[in-house]
């Protein structure tokens, strides 16, 4: 995968960066320098196990330090991998290539004003309280193992924002569709976004959505944020359809190519 670096408002991508962290907190968080090194041993989450540097300054000892993250790592049996954003340093992207590592993944975060949004007339739906119900359909929706049940309800748990769980489900088929919406103050997050294969292009998507940005305008949110992979073309092609932007993109690199 070639990465082009692309310019970004820097105050933003540290803003959406910063709430991103707090609607999907790692287990175990360290910093090197600026660097924060994130491990969360019983889930896969590359979000929640990876490097990312966050001032563009500090590019020393580069090698020591990437070093020392890959021990963490194996101390937790993953591969290292490090989460390059706009805040990163070019020495540290020009190390790694340097080095023969492998961009595997890159994902697009977008943005959407909530206050001019206009939102679909979908028929709305409440959030859910009972986190194990929709832990079950969020895993069986993204075709999960089962045994993530107990990390992910203890993530959602973690949560410190205000925390709205959507879930539609039929009587006979299962769930339908389910997301994770995290109100942190101004700013609302769409998290474990997942519809049903029977269920698609049929606008669930849009109805789970849309109530979801309602949910989080309602309490005073004013902008909305995502992440989505840069090659999910029914996703992009929803989120366009509501008004959601481009903030800037980030991507995945790893040694031997592993995810």
């Amino acid at each position: 995968m070639r990465v082009e670096r692309q310019q970004a408002n820097l105050p933003l991508v540290r803003r959406l960066e910063a709430v991103s962290f707090r609607a999907w907190p790692a287990a175990s968080v360290q910093y090197d320098g600026s660097w924060q090194v994130r491990l969360t041993g019983g889930h896969p989450s590359k979000r929640l196990n990876c490097v990312v540097a966050l001032d563009p300054s500090d590019s020393r000892d580069i090698a020591v330090r990437l070093e020392k993250a890959t021990r963490k790592f194996d101390a937790y049996g993953r591969p290292l991998v490090v989460r390059e954003t706009p805040l990163t340093p070019k020495p540290l992207v020009d190390h790694l290539i340097a080095e023969g590592w492998t961009c595997f993944e890159e994902v697009i975060t977008q943005t959407a004003d909530l206050t001019a949004l206009e939102i679909p007339d979908t028929l709305d739906h409440l959030p859910t309280q009972d986190v194990g119900r929709f832990v079950d359909a969020s895993l069986a929706l993204q075709g999960q193992d089962v045994a993530l049940k107990p990390v992910l309800a203890e993530i959602i748990n973690s949560i410190k924002p205000a925390v709205g769980m959507f879930l539609m489900e039929d009587p006979n088929a299962g769930p339908v569709a389910s997301l994770l919406c995290v109100q942190d103050n101004d700013l609302a997050g769409i998290l474990l976004f997942a519809v049903s294969d029977k269920h698609r292009r049929r606008g669930v998507g849009m109805e789970v959505l849309s109530s979801a940005l309602r949910w989080a305008r309602m309490r005073g949110a004013r902008t909305a944020w995502l992440q989505v992979s840069a090659d999910n073309e029914a996703a992009l092609s929803l989120y366009a359809k509501l008004g959601f932007v481009e903030a800037y993109r980030y991507y995945y690199w790893s040694k031997d190519g592993s995810q």
